[in-house]
This record gives structure tokens, C-alpha cells and sequence, in this order.
């Protein structure tokens, strides 16, 4: 893993800690980019987290370095040959896509140990577009969600 990053599994957090993730993830400015994008309740933010103890396919970490708490990430979907990604930075910070991209990236091959990492954005971001292009993913296929053209890309293990 990347030096001075620590991943705290959502399911080790605090109260606190799972009240701060809620409050990022409810910003305007991170769930005009979710699938889902209803605020949601402390009550369903707690089930959910508590849903991911027996869950075999599913990974959501708090991002730490230094001892500053820095956003999300999260694997879905995982399976022996791949894994889907997943991020949010804690909103107003800026320039940390390149260290949540190399975490998620390391994580994926050396630690879950999967062939490919699959990406899904909508196609006005394109800060996180271009992120993921540079990282090394490809374009395999497109689809709509929300009424909104979604990029889906992939990066295998043997590419980067």
C-alpha cells in the first residue's frame, strides 16, 4: 500500500466518523456525481454500514493520511476477476484524485488480487474522465443513468 494512508473500513468507524462520511457524501457538490443522488438518512447511513459486516462483495474505507481524514473510497461488485471503483474527496479539497486513483489502483491488484478494475462516470465529469484516462483505463462501453450518458471504463492488472 501507498506510505502514510491508512484505510479505515467503514465498518470500524466511530459514530462520529460515520456522521462526518454522511455529511460528505450529502454535499451537493459529491451527490450530483452518485447514481443515487437523494440525501440520505443517518438511520439508512447506519443500516447500510452495518449491512456491510456479512457482505462478501463490498469494501467502503475512509481515506486517512497524516491523520487527516481525505474522502471515500469503495469496491463493489467484487469477484475473483474484478472489482468496480469507487471515490469522493471530502468536499472543498482539491488535488488529491491522483492519491485516492494509486490507492484504489493498489489496493485492487495487490490486496483483493483482480484481473481488471471497472470505472463508471458520468461524461460531463471530466476531471474524474480525464483522471481515470491518465491512470490508464480504457473505454469499453456506455450506458444512461438518471437520463445521463455514463462512460464505463476498465483497467486490467496487466496494462498499468
Amino acid at each position: 500500500m501507498l506510505k502514510d494512508i491508512e484505510l479505515i473500513n467503514f465498518i470500524d468507524l466511530n459514530l462520529d466518523e460515520k456522521k462526518m462520511v454522511l455529511s460528505w457524501r450529502n454535499d451537493e457538490s459529491i451527490k450530483d456525481w452518485m447514481y443515487n443522488q437523494e440525501d440520505i438518512s443517518l438511520e439508512n447511513h447506519l443500516a447500510f454500514i452495518e449491512s456491510l459486516k456479512s457482505s462478501k462483495d463490498k469494501l467502503y474505507f475512509l481515506l486517512r493520511k497524516d491523520n487527516t481524514d481525505l474522502g471515500v473510497i469503495d469496491f463493489t461488485n467484487i469477484c475473483e476477476e474484478s472489482v468496480h471503483m469507487g471515490l469522493y474527496i471530502k468536499p472543498k479539497e482539491k488535488g488529491l484524485g491522483r492519491l485516492f486513483m494509486e490507492t484504489i489502483v493498489s489496493y485492487s491488484f495487490e490486496v483483493l488480487k483482480v484481473e481488471k478494475i471497472i470505472a463508471e462516470v458520468y461524461s460531463e465529469n471530466q476531471r474524474a474522465y480525464e483522471l481515470y484516462k491518465k491512470m490508464g483505463f480504457v473505454n469499453f462501453d456506455e450506458k444512461e443513468v438518471n437520463k445521463r450518458e455514463v462512460k464505463c471504463l476498465e483497467l486490467k492488472n496487466e496494462n498499468r
